[in-house]
């Protein structure tokens, strides 16, 4: 143990808070009482307040001390952690962050998820879920599920499917407000769009072989597939969203396809992106060849 470094002072304080006193600790830690007593002292002094109240018959942790001990054990379990799926690269074990958008992660990525974890019990797969595009150089995710074309980066990518996109609006919408015969009829509806950047201002549609756009505008836009298919089935406009996510809305006739011999015939890729390279942790690796084998769009 680095008796000098912070982390050592942490599992020093940490130890004394888990046994009740410095004797207690010390025997533990293989050291003497008084250099466990020294080494708290210089964390307070470091500090700048109380992190222990000691007494003849126990030991109390103030405010400080319990705030302090929450971090301490937080930090020392990270690098735990980290030290653990370092050096047991081949077998898939440790915490696994993945980021996929709602709607597909709650329809398609979930599933796996449920299946991947029983395979690999020891793997911890925190799964975030949401349309935002999280860093995963900065350490944000391990592994991201992204729609679209990407733009070049020092991440590699795997394809893992790809989606075509459907012009939807739910049967009281239309009783409304009509049913639009040709794209330009979307001028005169209130059209759902996504808000993100690399969304496409403009709707695409192909009329006798020939591809065209068409700037569409409407009353409400949202960063969430899954929130514009709500918004249709309620009634509030037209979406162009992901074929896969409307599935089952389809199916039931709550949502209805519009211009569909205008569609283009787009595919939007699905790719699982990760930091590759030779010092790839198992649970990465494992988890990438379960995506590719199973997943299904």
């Amino acid at each position: 143990m680095d008796l000098n470094g912070r982390s050592g002072e942490m599992e020093v304080f940490a130890k004394v808070a888990q046994e009740g006193s410095l004797s207690a600790a010390a025997r533990t830690l293989g050291l003497t009482p008084s250099a466990v007593s020294r080494i708290i002292a210089r964390t307070e002094q470091r500090l700048g307040t109380r992190l222990l109240l000691r007494t003849t018959r126990a030991i109390t942790l103030t405010c400080e001390g319990e705030a302090y001990l929450r971090g301490a054990r937080r930090i020392l379990a990270d690098m735990a952690e980290v030290e653990e799926a370092i050096t047991d690269q081949g077998i898939p074990k440790g915490r696994l962050r993945v980021s996929a958008a709602l709607a597909h992660g709650r329809m398609k990525i979930v599933p796996l998820v449920a299946a991947f974890s029983a395979r690999y019990p020891e793997v911890v797969v925190d799964l975030m879920l949401g349309d935002e595009v999280v860093d995963i150089l900065g350490g944000q995710a391990d592994v991201a599920v992204r729609f679209g074309h990407l733009p070049d980066s020092p991440l590699s990518a795997r394809c893992i499917g790809e989606t075509g996109q459907v012009i939807v609006a739910s049967p009281e919408y239309l009783q409304r407000h009509g049913i639009p015969r040709e794209p330009e009829d979307l001028l005169r509806h209130n059209c759902l769009r996504f808000n993100f950047r690399r969304a496409a201002p403009d709707w695409p549609f192909r009329r006798e072989g020939q591809d065209f756009s068409l700037k569409v505008a409407g009353s409400i836009e949202c960063s969430s597939g899954e929130a514009l298919a709500q918004l249709a089935r309620l009634g509030a406009g037209i979406a162009r969203i992901g074929a896969f996510s409307v599935a089952e809305d389809l199916g039931r006739g709550e949502l209805i396809p519009l211009l569909e011999d205008f569609n283009p015939g787009d595919r939007e890729p699905i790719h699982v992106l990760f930091a590759g390279g030779s010092a790839m942790p198992a649970r990465v690796r494992v988890f990438i060849d379960y995506l590719l084998e199973h997943h299904r769009v």
